[in-house]
């Protein structure tokens, strides 16, 4: 009991609340073994042919994780699909609200033939895998080494699920092979609109 108070005076003191912080499942996709073409536990796929890889291990992709064991691949095809990933959150993103997170993000230059660059692009939706608000997407990423990117958006309506999207460089006509590894999406936080 003692220890349940300091934990509440802790988060008082802090000034949040349950519903100011939001934690994603499985965060840093973790799994058992790192596999091929394996969905992560607390996540379900948004595209057909989504078929994401827990890694290092699998397609010639040996990064070490940013956090914990293992990090989720996703990849874009030449055929123009891509992969895309998503799962329903335990507190919904409220109206009219500010949030951000973080993540990291890195490319791997020997992913079994789709070596190019790509980018990620984070959706958030009222149902399962729907894309109704684009909240963030980032540049090409090159870097083989980790960086750490801050997500930062106001949801336009109450959304329920978010999805994370591997998708193709801006202004690409000819749809190509690329890859871009996630790693350690932090608890989406209330934050202040200014």
């Amino acid at each position: 009991m003692r220890h349940q108070l300091v934990i509440l005076f802790f988060f008082l003191g802090l000034g949040l609340s349950a519903q100011d912080v939001i934690p994603v499942t499985n965060a840093s996709f973790e799994g058992e073994n790192s596999t091929a073409a394996t969905m992560p536990q607390g996540w379900i796929p948004c595209r057909a042919g989504t078929t994401p890889d827990i890694l290092p291990g699998s397609w010639g992709v040996y990064t070490i994780p940013s956090h914990g064991q293992s990090y989720v691949g996703l990849i874009t095809r030449d055929d123009g699909s891509f992969e895309a990933i998503g799962q329903r959150l335990t507190t919904p993103l409220a109206q009219g609200e500010c949030y951000s997170f973080t993540l990291d993000l890195a490319h791997s230059k020997t992913y079994s033939g789709y070596n190019l660059p790509i980018r990620l692009r984070i959706w958030a939706g009222t149902k399962t895998c729907a894309k109704d608000q684009l909240l963030w997407e980032s540049d090409l990423i090159y870097n083989q080494k980790w960086q750490t990117h801050e997500v930062r958006f106001t949801a336009k309506n109450t959304y329920r699920y978010i999805i994370i999207e591997a998708y193709f460089a801006p202004g690409v006509f000819v749809k190509y092979r690329g890859n871009v590894l996630v790693d350690h999406i932090s608890d989406i936080l209330r934050c202040d609109r200014a």
